[in-house]
């Protein structure tokens, strides 16, 4: 099989003027999560439309305080950059919803679930919210969060309980994180915990960018009886700066079909049991 680069995967999507902005500039901010900086003519020739277009789009952007403009082109932040999630739910979107309806069969009606943020997760949160309620009063779902976005969207279905941490709220992923997440957190005990990952590695174990997030997503694992990954293909192999836990506490990893054999190899000799839907 052949794969390409996210530079690759950019330009066969933006082909034309007619580029939808949010399209445009989800891929304008994958291509400066990549190299960091951008300039306009190179925007422009890998998008196919005009650098007038692309400069107005960079100053949108740096008014939205996603990037810092520059004579010609514009930077990133911070050296290690986060593609923010409301950017990336266009993604691996086929993916992730059937890696959400493989992840819902592993939920027993009354389980106590863990929810972690990310965009695997919140498919994952929709799909829940479908299903239907038990008999009697009692919840059919209790969900332990520290998305706000997953919690908004459960709030209003009778049929599911919401236990939303506490904490500061990151805008990039709207997750609770610090110490007052983990105060709520080590009260409850769940049955599973599903994790949203930024990389795993056979060695390292399964990783996210920020170490705050890594803390809460490390607690929720800890609290569980079972801790599923969530994750698309293209996470396998990947390394992010915060480590979660090793793949030896993982009883599972949902994933897609991409997923190469040597990964598979390695990862299920740690007694992970995968499912590629």
């Amino acid at each position: 099989m052949q794969y390409m680069s996210s530079k690759e995967q950019v330009r066969e999507v933006c082909e034309g003027e007619g580029v939808a902005k949010q399209q445009r500039w989800s891929s304008l901010m994958e291509l400066l999560a990549e190299d960091g900086r951008l300039e306009v003519d190179e925007a422009a020739a890998r998008l196919k439309v005009s650098p007038a277009t692309i400069r107005r789009d960079l100053d949108e952007l740096a008014a939205q305080r996603m990037l810092v403009r520059t004579r010609g082109g514009a930077v990133a932040h911070g050296v290690s950059y986060e593609l923010p999630l409301r950017y990336k739910t266009g993604r691996n979107a086929p993916e992730k919803q059937r890696i959400a309806r493989a992840v819902s069969e592993l939920i027993a009606t009354g389980d106590v679930v863990g929810l972690n943020g990310g965009t695997t997760t919140t498919e994952i949160a929709r799909t829940l919210a479908l299903r239907d309620g038990g008999p009697g009063p009692a919840p059919a779902l209790t969900v332990v969060t520290n998305a706000l976005n997953i919690a908004t969207e459960l709030a209003v279905r009778p049929h599911i309980k919401i236990v939303l941490t506490g904490g500061v709220a990151r805008p990039q992923s709207y997750e609770l994180v610090g110490p007052l997440a983990g105060g709520v957190l080590r009260e409850v005990v769940l049955d599973i915990a599903v994790l949203g990952v930024d990389g795993i590695d056979p060695e390292r174990g399964i990783m996210a960018h920020h170490e705050d997030e890594a803390g809460v997503s490390r607690l929720l694992a800890e609290r569980s009886h079972r801790v599923v990954v969530a994750a698309d293909s293209t996470k396998a192999g990947r390394r992010g700066f915060a480590r979660i836990c090793g793949l030896d506490r993982v009883h599972y990893l949902v994933t897609d079909t991409g997923l190469g054999s040597d990964d598979r190899a390695r990862i299920a000799d740690l007694g992970v049991r995968i499912l590629a839907v």
